[in-house]
């Protein structure tokens, strides 16, 4: 029934519950998972920083590790323009059987502008959206404690002696935390909400 499930993210906790909604619809049906997230230009383009690039491609990244993990095909793409016009593009070149979405991005303006972007692609899409709102509290928000979990898992898994290769970062409600052994990236992803942590290679596959 469904074979392509998008789902657009901008890296924020808000889109946490979305991310797990459409993998699991992914997995249901042997699906492939597209994850897109956009720089917005045009009306919008004034609200971003040189951030929102780098940013965006965390949010996608996020998305193929978690896809890796859970053994889904995934697909990935950052896209410049007017947010709900890219998404809406996106599906039709790319035959998208459903479209999962948070209803709760980031803080402040930006909040509002996603919220904005949902009500849009539900208008006007004619496949089925999935909103999703997030609900659940993050308890691990610190990027040294999310360090400390990353070094802890990898300890456990058998991997001594690491050394972290880049901050952690937090994006869609997990953190990314990229350590080094020996030469080999591990990329160690933790639930925010849960604390929870797993490991992927450097090219996202499983460890085990």
């Amino acid at each position: 029934m469904y074979q392509d499930v998008l789902v657009p993210t901008d890296g924020s906790d808000g889109t946490r519950r979305s991310i797990a909604h459409g993998l699991t619809i992914a997995d249901r049906f042997d699906a492939t998972i597209h994850a897109v997230s956009i720089v917005p230009e045009g009306p919008l383009g004034t609200l971003q920083s040189d951030r929102a690039a780098p940013a965006a491609h965390r949010a996608v990244e996020y998305v193929e590790v978690e896809a890796s993990r859970a053994g889904i095909e995934s697909t990935t793409a950052v896209e410049h323009g007017v947010p709900h016009e890219v998404i809406l593009a996106y599906i039709d070149a790319h035959d998208i059987d459903m479209v999962v979405m948070g209803t709760q991005g980031r803080t402040g303006l930006d909040r509002v502008l996603v919220g904005s972007v949902t009500e849009r692609v539900v208008r006007m899409a004619d496949i089925p959206v999935v909103t999703v709102r997030m609900t659940e509290e993050i308890q691990v928000d610190d990027a040294d404690d999310a360090e400390q979990i990353a070094r802890d898992e990898a300890e456990q898994a058998g991997y001594d002696a690491v050394s972290v290769r880049e901050a952690p970062h937090r994006t869609s409600g997990a953190w990314l935390v990229h350590l080094e052994r020996d030469g080999d990236d591990l990329a160690v992803s933790i639930d925010a909400v849960t604390g929870e942590a797993s490991i992927a290679d450097e090219r996202y596959g499983t460890d085990g």
